[in-house]
């Protein structure tokens, strides 16, 4: 899976602080880091509840509307691009749409107009209920649902939020409405393989039960504590080693447009655990080979502040052949009846060697195909990976005190507003 050629290196180097890290992870209990071994128990009663929840969401609504902000959304956004199609429903699944990931008022008012007409199921994902953007998408939401439904918009509202406290459970509780947990000991952004994501992923009709099982193998896989034998940690190491060199820009880039919101999630999951502390690589993304004609002339010639991390999917389910066309006057008969995702492969590997010589690091990132299991994988490969690599850097990968930050300047700015009117 991860290909990088860095003879400078010294491996050996790391061995002792990475299964010293890798020890405290799996030894410490006041950690978030239920994520770490959930995989591999035993769920299937959840699953089921989850595939029997969107079984029924999938029979009678047309639509299901998922409040969520940050882990509580970008995760579940992720996977259902990767493994739907670009245009319609999944044909085992219904539209799923978002909200609660923004506070613009002509998104909101779009959506609801564009429900209009439409059976509508609500999933709202919070673990406290307390966030700014999904707490006032809900009180828009819950209110239309109410206005169409009556008594029984409560029997169309889901919520999946922590399971003893926080402002969305009390909610839930007195309206009655149904619940998912987010466990407790596992934090927002490590969060798309509980019922977070799985609900929302399930209702799109992606198989769950692939996915999990591609995390399982993960977390298997990855349990080895020696750098040698693991290669999340290596990857950890190497993006660290390149840190350490002067490199201030991971450029995660991508070659199938499916995975624009998985760039998202990931842009997240490292930029929320490693940035503090006036520390960490900024996670930057692309997606190839739109992008290399936006910003691929800087990734070659401009300052050398970043290197890459190429991810590639060796097969995709729907291809098409160039044709052959007889007038021949695009001059590309060459490529006729080779295929486009043939073209793609091609079009990485020379990528790969254009940024090489051109002095930028890449690390490649391979797995066989673009499915619900490998996607599963590559979730828990980078959620071990970062969380690796923020304790080589010597910051907390579980907290968000820079995020916290800026809620409290939010809610001072409205307080005044609302004191000045």
């Amino acid at each position: 899976m991860l290909n990088y050629d860095l003879t400078t290196l010294d491996w050996s180097s790391y061995t002792k602080i990475v299964e010293k890290i890798h020890h405290y992870l799996e030894g410490a209990e006041d950690l978030p880091t239920g994520w770490l071994h959930a995989p591999l128990e035993n769920q299937d009663a959840l699953f089921v509840h989850i595939e029997e929840t969107a079984l029924e969401i999938r029979n009678f609504a047309d639509v299901l509307i998922v409040i969520g902000v940050g882990g509580s959304f970008l995760g579940a956004r992720a996977v259902q691009d990767a493994l739907t199609p670009y245009f319609g429903a999944h044909h085992d699944g219904i539209e799923v749409i978002y909200v609660g990931q923004n506070m613009s008022g002509a998104y909101i008012k779009q959506l609801l107009e564009n429900v209009e007409n439409k059976s509508v199921y609500v999933n709202v994902v919070s673990k406290s209920g307390g966030t700014m953007e999904p707490a006032l998408a809900f009180r828009v939401v819950r209110q239309y649902m109410e206005l169409q439904y009556g008594e029984k918009a409560a029997e169309r509202i889901i919520v999946t939020t922590d399971s003893t406290s926080g402002i969305l459970k009390k909610i839930a509780d007195s309206s009655g409405y149904r619940q998912f947990v987010i466990p407790s000991n596992i934090g927002g952004r490590f969060s798309v393989l509980t019922a977070a994501g799985l609900l929302p992923m399930a209702v799109a009709g992606v198989d769950i039960y692939n996915l999990m099982l591609g995390a399982k193998v993960a977390a298997l896989e990855f349990q080895e504590s020696q750098l040698e034998h693991n290669e999340a940690y290596r990857y950890a190491v190497l993006r660290h080693a390149l840190y350490e060199q002067g490199y201030k820009i991971e450029l995660l880039a991508s070659f199938e447009p499916a995975l624009n919101k998985f760039h998202e999630w990931w842009k997240q999951l490292f930029g929320e655990s490693e940035g503090k502390e006036k520390k960490g690589l900024y996670p930057s993304t692309v997606n190839f080979s739109t992008d290399l004609h936006a910003i691929g002339q800087f990734i070659q010639d401009g300052s050398p502040i970043l290197f890459e991390t190429l991810l590639h999917f060796h097969e995709i389910d729907d291809d098409l052949a160039v044709p052959y066309d007889i007038r021949d006057e695009d001059g590309l008969n060459y490529l006729a009846n080779r295929t486009f995702n043939e073209i793609n492969a091609i079009s990485k590997e020379g990528t790969a060697l254009a940024h090489s010589e051109g002095n930028v690091p890449v690390i490649q990132l391979e797995l066989q195909k673009l499915d619900a299991y490998h996607v599963g994988f590559l979730i828990y490969f980078f959620m071990k990976a970062c969380t690796m690599s923020a304790y080589l850097l010597g910051v907390n990968p579980f907290d968000q005190p820079g995020v916290e930050t800026y809620k409290l300047k939010m809610m001072e700015l409205l307080q005044e507003s609302k004191v000045s009117k």
